[in-house]
């Protein structure tokens, strides 16, 4: 279902249309509701592209939960115990 946002509403907020996308895909990722890829793709833009959009805004790309870092300690203590 497209969703419509008038020219005058754009005009309104200073917009663009892309960048319009850009807010909303930004604001949908920052909040965990679209994952990077859905989220780029509803900006108009590729990987890198939104990622920079992103680190342009303080946005984290990576959230890594406290199961990931523990995970990875893991993984780097058992590197250090093959040498």
């Amino acid at each position: 279902m497209p969703a419509i946002i008038p020219d005058e509403t754009l005009k309104q907020a200073g917009l663009t249309e892309r960048e319009a996308l850009s807010e909303i895909a930004c604001y949908l990722f920052d909040r965990e509701k679209l994952y990077l890829w859905p989220a780029a793709q509803l900006a108009g833009m590729n990987r890198d592209e939104f990622l920079s959009e992103l680190k342009a805004r303080d946005i984290p790309a990576f959230r890594p939960t406290l199961e990931d870092l523990l995970h990875d300690i893991e993984v780097a203590r058992s590197i250090g115990r093959d040498k």
